[in-house]
Parts: C-alpha cells; sequence; structure tokens
C-alpha cells in the first residue's frame, strides 16, 4: 500500500502458442494470444493476437493490436493496430484504424464511434449487446 491505495498490478491472461481453445473468452483484463482460438474473444483491455496466432470468430475489444490471422468480425471500441504480418477475413469496426504496410483486410471497415461503452457493461451484457448490434 502506499499513501494508504493499494497499488493493482495489471493482469494478464496468455494463450501460449501449441494451445487451442475451443469455445468464448472472456476477460476484463488484457488477452495475448499466440495459439488457437475457435470461438469469441471478448475483451474489455488490450487483445494482443501475435503472428504465430489464429482466431476463428468475433473479436470484441477496447483496444487491440493484430500481428495473427482472424476469421471473423472486429469491433474494437478505440484504437485497433494491424501489423505487416496480419491477415483479417472480416468486417472491422473501430474508433482509430492503424494499418502497418503488408496488412491483409478482406472485408469491410468502419470507423467512428462505437454505441455504447464497455466499461461500463456487465460480461452478459457485453455479449449481448455485441450480438444485437450484429443485426
Amino acid at each position: 500500500m502506499t499513501n494508504g491505495t493499494a497499488q493493482k498490478s495489471p493482469s494478464l491472461n496468455m494463450i501460449s502458442e501449441g494451445t487451442r481453445i475451443k469455445g468464448t473468452i472472456s476477460s476484463e483484463n488484457d488477452i495475448r494470444i499466440a495459439g488457437r482460438v475457435d470461438g469469441e474473444a471478448l475483451c474489455k483491455g488490450k487483445l494482443i493476437v501475435t503472428s504465430t496466432a489464429r482466431v476463428d470468430g468475433n473479436v470484441i475489444a477496447t483496444d487491440a493490436d493484430i500481428a495473427g490471422t482472424i476469421d471473423g468480425t472486429l469491433k474494437i471500441t478505440k484504437k485497433l493496430t494491424l501489423r505487416q504480418a496480419a491477415k483479417v477475413g472480416g468486417d472491422i469496426y473501430t474508433k482509430v484504424l492503424v494499418v502497418e504496410e503488408g496488412a491483409q483486410l478482406n472485408g469491410s471497415c468502419r470507423m467512428g464511434t462505437l454505441d455504447g461503452s464497455l466499461d461500463e457493461l456487465t460480461d452478459a451484457e457485453f455479449a449481448e449487446e455485441t450480438r444485437k448490434n450484429e443485426s
């Protein structure tokens, strides 16, 4: 404790190379994916997808840094960075988009403010709101 307040260390969930997960991943904190995910990734923090990673499903996060392959819709409420090795096969919805030379995007892109804020929603509300917005 410092000055009567507890210091909170940042939390990071990691899915290592060689690991495969089927289903929905939901986290209040950051997620780093180096393996494979067959399903949705819901992250109220920053989602990092390394060059060795593959996500077959929709991605919803506050911020995202993508270097791997994503086959699904990306909904990023703040900033999305597509690195040189990134391959996205799906639509992108984001406020800010940074694309490095060599990144591949096969889908449409809409930029601007997304409806609602991730921080104000519970996980269940977050997932339900995202599914409604896709319709």
